[in-house]
């Protein structure tokens, strides 16, 4: 039973990925750059049902996959408490969308908890991942080892973002318009939904052959 949950939770994360990628490429009167502005910024424009849903879809996922795990004892209670914070900053994501610059010249309340959120989930995972892969895949090498390296990648974005600060207030201007923010930030956000496929898909164990004579 817990496989089948965990096969209809990848299932939704791949959904909820598949409607984020879509919505770089989908008309929309408030244009979005990929490359510039994060996606959040999908959150308030006319397609922010389309955002939402896709949150909400990996949020599912991964409430079922943590859920799957820990039943199966697969999953220490360090990584269930980072995952259920993943989980949780997803959905004040969506809950309180990110401040609208455009028409606001001072940040908001909700403003500041969606950016916190979006710090502690993207924070949170990798973490959670790490902390399970080995208790997860004790008789599998390979899957653990492919499961710490995206987590440690996406661990490595969230770095390349962050060591941008430092550098715009040594060189002046806006740190986020030093990097290609979007893009980073949804490279960021792809790898973590891998390593979180790569941590609740099932180990395909090779079937035993025995030959005759």
């Amino acid at each position: 039973m817990t496989t089948r949950v965990r096969t209809l939770a990848i299932g939704g994360l791949a959904v909820g990925a598949a409607l984020i990628a879509l919505l770089g490429v989908l008309p929309s009167a408030d244009n979005v750059s990929v490359l510039r502005q994060t996606i959040s910024q999908y959150g308030i424009t006319d397609n922010s049902w389309i955002f939402n849903l896709a949150v909400l879809l990996v949020a599912a996922g991964s409430a079922a996959i943590i859920a799957s795990l820990r039943a199966e004892r697969r999953l220490p209670t360090a990584a269930t408490v980072l995952g259920s914070l993943w989980t949780v900053g997803l959905l004040v994501i969506v809950a309180f969308p990110k401040t609208n610059w455009a028409v606001q010249s001072a940040g908001s309340f909700g403003g500041t908890l969606h950016r916190i959120a979006s710090v502690v989930a993207f924070v949170a995972l990798p973490l959670a991942v790490l902390s399970a892969a080995g208790a997860a895949f004790p008789d599998a090498p390979g899957r653990r080892l492919l499961t710490r390296a995206l987590a440690w990648a996406s661990l490595g974005w969230f770095v390349a973002i962050l060591a941008a600060v430092p550098v715009g207030a040594v060189v002046g201007g806006d740190w986020w318009d030093l990097i290609p923010l979007g893009l980073m930030e949804r490279g960021l956000a792809f790898t973590e939904v891998l390593a979180l496929v790569a941590l609740a898909a099932p180990v395909v164990q090779a079937n035993a052959v025995t030959v005759r004579t």
